[in-house]
């Protein structure tokens, strides 16, 4: 892996504990799909971005149910220590988002550190979902980092050529997912600048 110049955030897991109802209620209602029981609205997320995929609809009427779980969303206490100090290092911020741009906004208007970022992307404005924000902010893959706490964000990070770094919010779920071998997994956003600076260390 190359030294990590720039760290790709999807909001939902990463960032902040969101609420997995309203994904939920996307996908019974405009999918018409069986009611999806799970609590992790990191997964009931990526199924949604799967079955707009799947479907090719992607219209505005997400837009409610997502603004609304971006309003339930609770913002990690770490984000704004971690996130400052890896702009201390010259890091590359970027929110990378398969989110609404109305969404995208919410949520930055909800995090003071929000001039951190050097760019963000919304399906909107990637004019996609999954690889498509990815792929509109990055530069270089080899030196790209994208946070993760799901198989589909690792799977996307793949197909998109970039070093998947495991989120690791579930003890077991990350058990789970360190199969699919990341390029790494950190248990909190503090413990990202260490991992860059480490992976900056053996190229050296």
């Amino acid at each position: 892996m190359q030294p990590v110049k720039a760290v790709l955030f999807e909001p939902v897991g990463c960032l902040a504990e969101f609420p997995a109802e309203p994904f939920n209620e996307i996908a019974a209602r405009f999918f018409g799909g069986k009611r999806n029981a799970t609590r992790s609205a990191s997964r009931a997320y990526w199924h949604v971005l799967n079955l707009m995929e799947a479907s090719g609809r992607i219209t505005d009427e997400f837009e409610a149910f997502e603004v609304e779980a971006v309003n339930g969303a609770v913002v990690f206490e770490d984000v704004a220590p971690a996130l400052t100090e890896l702009k201390a290092m010259g890091v590359q911020l970027c929110l990378t988002s398969s989110l609404s741009r109305a969404a995208v906004a919410a949520f930055l208007d909800r995090l003071p550190e929000r001039d951190l970022f050097s760019a963000v992307w919304s399906r909107d404005s990637a004019r996609g979902i999954k690889e498509a924000p990815l792929r509109a902010a990055v530069a270089s893959p080899d030196n790209t980092v994208f946070l993760t706490d799901t198989a589909e964000g690792l799977k996307t990070a793949m197909s998109a050529g970039l070093n998947g770094v495991l989120m690791m919010n579930d003890p077991d779920e990350a058990r789970r997912l360190a199969m699919q071998n990341p390029a790494g997994g950190i248990v909190s956003l503090l413990e990202l600048p260490d991992f860059v600076r480490l992976v900056t260390a053996r190229n050296f």
